[in-house]
This record gives C-alpha cells, sequence and structure tokens, in this order.
C-alpha cells in the first residue's frame, strides 16, 4: 500500500514536470521558426496515455509467453507504420511498409536469435519484451533516419546522379555513396551512445534495472548485451534500408512527414 501511495502522490508533480518541459520544448521551437512546433506536446501527450494503457496491460501478462509475443508484435506493426510514413512520400507508401517491415524484421531477428542462442539472455518473457521493444524501437528510429537521409541526399544530388547514369552506371552505383554516407550518419548516434555509456550516459535499461534491486554488475551485463543487440539490429536495418531504396531511376519525391 505505501508504494501505491507514494507512486500516486508523485504522479501530479510529473505530470506537471512534464508538462512544463513541453511547453519550453515549445516554445523555443517555436520562436525559432521551426515547423510544427507544437509536435513536442502532442508526442509527450501520446507518451504519457499510451504507458499508462501499456504499463496496466503488461502488469497482468507478464509472465505469458502468448501475450507478450502479441504485444511485440503489434510494437513491431506500429514502428513499420511510423518509419514508413516517415521515410516515403504518400504515394508509395505501401511500399515502404514493405521496404521498413523487411528490414527491421531482419535486423531484430539476427540481433536477438543472437542473444538467446549463445546465452547473452535467457529466453523469459520478462527478457524477450524486454530486449525485443528496445530494438524494435531502435530499428524503427534506424529506418527512418536511413530512409529519410538517403532520399534528402539524393534529391540534393540528383545532378549528381543523373551525371553518373548518364555516363552508363547502374542506378545503385550512382547512389552508392550517398547510401553509405546515409547508413554511417543513421549509426552516429547509437554508436556515440555505445562509446560514452557509463561516461555520459547512463541508459535507462541500466538504471531501471538497479532501481529494481539488480546488482550494478548484472544491470551492467545486461546493458551491454541491450546496446549491442541495438548495434547489430540497427546496422542490418540500414543496410538493407539502403539495399531496398538504392535502385533509384528517377528524382524521388520529397517526403514531408
Amino acid at each position: 500500500m505505501s508504494i501505491d501511495l507514494v507512486s500516486s502522490s508523485a504522479l501530479l508533480p510529473s505530470l506537471v514536470g512534464a508538462a512544463v518541459l513541453a511547453t519550453i520544448t515549445t516554445g523555443a521551437l517555436y520562436a525559432a521558426g521551426i515547423a510544427h512546433p507544437g509536435s513536442a506536446v502532442t508526442a509527450i501527450g501520446r507518451g504519457v496515455i499510451q504507458l499508462a494503457v501499456i504499463s496496466v496491460l503488461l502488469s497482468g501478462v507478464i509472465s505469458s509467453p502468448g501475450w507478450i509475443a502479441l504485444a511485440l508484435v503489434v510494437m513491431f506493426a506500429i514502428a513499420i507504420t511510423v518509419a514508413a510514413q516517415r521515410t516515403f512520400a504518400h504515394g508509395t507508401r505501401w511500399r515502404g511498409l514493405l521496404v521498413c517491415g523487411s528490414a527491421m524484421l531482419a535486423g531484430i531477428l539476427t540481433a536477438t536469435t543472437v542473444v538467446f542462442t549463445t546465452g547473452a539472455l535467457d529466453l523469459t518473457p520478462r527478457y524477450a519484451l524486454a530486449i525485443g521493444a528496445i530494438v524494435i524501437g531502435n530499428a524503427m528510429s534506424m529506418a527512418t533516419l536511413t530512409g529519410r537521409g538517403f532520399v534528402h541526399a539524393v534529391q540534393e544530388r540528383w545532378d549528381q546522379v543523373e551525371g553518373w547514369l548518364a555516363l552508363g552506371a547502374t542506378p545503385r552505383r550512382a547512389t552508392a555513396d550517398i547510401g553509405r554516407l546515409a547508413v554511417r550518419e543513421a549509426l552516429i548516434p547509437s554508436l556515440d551512445q555505445t562509446r560514452t555509456t557509463g561516461l555520459v550516459v547512463l541508459p535507462g535499461a541500466f538504471v531501471g534495472a538497479i532501481f529494481g534491486g539488480i546488482s550494478p554488475l548484472e544491470a551492467g551485463r545486461f546493458q551491454i548485451v541491450v546496446l549491442a543487440t541495438i548495434l547489430c539490429a540497427g546496422a542490418i536495418t540500414a543496410l538493407l534500408i539502403w539495399a531496398w531504396q538504392g535502385n533509384v531511376r528517377v528524382r524521388p519525391d520529397p517526403v514531408t512527414s
């Protein structure tokens, strides 16, 4: 009962703090003339509602493999939808679902299969949910960053691409340098987070595990597995996004989402 009371008493200050932070974010973006300055408020509001719902749902199914599998499938479906919306122009969204879905699935399955078959983590519902959700979210970000970066770069350097095509190069060869750069740029946030873990960054999974009563060494072991899994899944996802998008024959439509 005391834990519930503490949680309830902390809820209102948490909501107030989040609201103030969202307001500052919106004000800063608006003052700088950034498009859609209210997106931070919308994102935080959706996050609050979604976390409240998922917290209630997962509290009753955390030990059920079937429900955990269903939760991960739903997360994956939402993730590929978001990535496709962010990466592909409106008229090509169905193709975007196939591209993002196949690339993300390959990266996620490869990385998590290695984790569980090597014994780095035990294949339990709790670990499957924890690492699955983290890797799905990061694969989504990787697909979005790679896809958008590639499209924007091709648009900006279309004269160069046309020059390659005029000389007889294949579409993939004409955009090869652009694709490599898009993959590299997309990987930078994950690489920097991994390099600076423990020095600059204390990841949420690590801190949460310690707060949950796990020893720092065990939390660190879990976190390094998570970081390696994120990098592996992210690299495969990014490379496949580039592979699927690289066959460019006409200038791509701009992505406005």
